[in-house]
């Protein structure tokens, strides 16, 4: 009689451990969450403070605080449907985003930039834009140039968007947001890839294949997973500015 009680009391025991152990885990998962959130909230807070106390002064400063605000907002939505660590990341890269047109539309007002935020996913691969380039592809004028100017008003901090990488710099206009809306590049987009800026030090695929071809490939890098092949979680850019983001240590305080 004694054996089946003992097993009895051992059945009870792992059941028991069992239980806690679940427990255990589920309240860490939460509070991961909840640490994970509040970090991203601080960064979301951080760029409404800058969008809502900048003011453009040229075109070009009013185009990026213009863009550093719909990053906001977008990071703003984020923030409300986020339900995981990985979906924080995304917040507090949007935010990051957004940090980087305030610091350009510093930039083109003449202010001081402050401290460069932390790396965006794919920006260290996309490069910057070095020199001058006009270039007309079917048609179309387009110009590029690591300064601010009349008629380069409109910035990109760098990345990938739909899978293709967009260098850091300034542009005549946009020609990234269509494929950046509809996850796939047009079949003009390697043409003016190749021609505006083969040769041009400071882009690493510049020289190359001009990062692959260009089927776009559903990859949304610029909005949706914000990278490669679905994993926004990844690297994030190397951690997204060398710390882990479990506790985003990593991003200390910029200043801004």
């Amino acid at each position: 009689m004694e054996t089946p009680l003992i097993l009895l009391a051992l059945v009870i025991v792992i059941i028991g451990l069992g239980v806690v152990t679940v427990r255990k885990n589920a309240a860490a998962r939460q509070q991961r969450l909840e640490d994970a959130k509040a970090e991203s909230r601080r960064w979301v807070e951080r760029l409404g403070g800058q969008v809502m106390n900048l003011t453009g002064t040229d075109t070009a400063s009013q185009q990026a605080i213009a863009d550093a605000a719909e990053r906001y907002t977008a990071a703003g939505s984020q923030m409300e449907q986020a339900t995981s660590v990985e979906q924080c990341r995304l917040v507090t890269e949007t935010a990051a985003e957004g940090l980087y047109y305030v610091r350009a539309a510093r930039v083109a007002m003449g202010m001081d930039p402050g401290p460069e935020p932390p790396m965006l996913n794919g920006q260290r691969d996309a490069g910057k834009v070095s020199e001058h380039r006009k270039v007309t592809v079917e048609g179309e004028d387009y110009e590029a140039s690591p300064e601010p100017g009349a008629n380069t008003p409109h910035y990109y901090p760098g990345g990938r968007v739909a899978g293709r990488p967009v260098p850091q710099g300034w542009y005549s206009q946009p020609w990234w947001k269509p494929a950046l809306v509809a996850g796939a590049w047009g079949v003009g987009s390697m043409m003016l890839f190749s021609t505006m800026f083969a040769g041009m030090a400071g882009v690493p695929y510049a020289a190359g294949d001009m990062g692959g071809d260009m089927d776009g490939g559903g990859d949304m890098g610029g909005e949706g997973d914000m990278g490669d092949g679905g994993d926004m979680g990844g690297d994030m850019g190397g951690d997204f500015g060398g710390g882990d983001f479990g506790d985003m240590g990593g991003f200390g305080d910029f200043g801004f």
